[in-house]
């Protein structure tokens, strides 16, 4: 990519693997997967799925969160917004009428609320924001690991309120490829953990395009289906400012309930950004596990809005953090 290309990018805070992503998106319009293609698309998908989640157990260190634990009003604080507080939004924002949100995009806003904290992205915008790092790792990490047997419960629970729910086949994919990969990655952690770390580009790499594979396979359903004769481009918009409401209601409670609790002001950006932020490369992969495939497509379109503008945002945030007085805070 050309200097002054990456400077538009830059200037714009369009995050790059958004626009690999959108592309993987109109190639999946354009050349959709079919017949026996897509049976092994389909097989290629759930092995990148089991990989990723591989890779997550092996690189999210146990050792890190039981480090920060100490600050326990912190982590309870995000984790209760993540895992609680924003489920029942995205509920509350299902109950829309029609014209606002599409039933067939529903499912997708309660997915979106009930998805982790990112990792990278909130320990990457906290440091920008002089904020208290250690605690957006060790809350990050928390929070990943926990959710790969929380969100699918929530989503569970949620959808069935809507006359949904997870399925036994939906159950057994989760234990065999969620949490049987992650559970071996945690074991093997110890002997390959090194060798991940010191291939970290190659790591990132196989997680970023899985994910990728994830969304032409789900969009590839999508399109047979006719998601484009469902979603119009008002529905987007539509969409796209439900997102917007929902990442500012996090945001408030998020800076609110901070300097209710008396949190330091190192401590408010790790708040902010754990409370805040919803992990892409979580949700793509769980949601080729958790819902069937004709309706994926449906699903992740919610999280890659909600993705994009999470980190246009969070970086004008962390920048404002940063032009105001360093001023340490307490940690505990």
């Amino acid at each position: 990519m050309s200097g002054p290309v990456r400077g538009l990018l830059a200037r714009l805070r369009i995050d790059p693997y958004i626009l690999a992503i959108l592309a993987t998106v109109g190639v999946a319009s354009l050349l959709p997967a079919r017949g026996e293609a897509a049976d092994i698309v389909g097989w290629a998908t759930k092995i990148g799925v089991a990989l990723v989640f591989f890779l997550h157990g092996a690189k999210l260190s146990p050792q890190a969160v039981a480090a920060g634990i100490g600050h326990w009003r912190l982590h309870l604080t995000v984790l209760l917004s993540t895992f609680a507080l924003f489920p029942l939004a995205g509920l509350a924002f299902a109950q829309l009428p029609d014209w606002i949100l599409p039933a067939a995009l529903a499912p997708g806003l309660i997915y979106l609320a009930c998805l982790p904290s990112t990792i990278q992205s909130q320990v990457g915008f906290t440091a920008i924001a002089n904020g208290n790092v250690a605690a957006a790792v060790c809350g990050a990490s928390a929070s990943n690991i926990l959710g790969v047997a929380v969100t699918p419960l929530l989503v569970g629970l949620l959808l069935s309120a809507q006359g949904g729910g997870l399925s036994w086949g939906s159950v057994q994919a989760i234990l065999l490829q969620l949490l049987a990969p992650f559970i071996a990655g945690q074991l093997l952690r110890r002997w390959i953990g090194g060798f991940i770390e010191r291939h970290k580009k190659a790591a990132s790499l196989v997680d970023r395009g899985s994910i990728l594979l994830v969304v032409y396979n789900a969009f590839s359903e999508a399109v047979v289906e006719g998601i484009w004769r469902q979603v119009s481009i008002p529905d987007l918009l539509r969409l796209s400012a439900c997102c917007l409401v929902l990442m500012a209601l996090a945001m408030v409670w998020a800076v609110w309930i901070s300097r209710r609790l008396g949190f330091s002001k190192a401590d408010e950006p790790a708040v902010l950004f754990g409370a805040s932020n919803k992990s892409l490369a979580a949700g793509a992969p769980m949601a080729a596990v958790l819902f069937p495939a004709a309706t994926v497509g449906f699903v992740l379109l919610p999280v890659m809005l909600y993705h994009q503008f999470q980190l246009m945002a969070c970086a004008a945030i962390a920048g404002r953090y940063a032009k105001r007085a360093d001023t340490p805070g307490e940690t505990g």
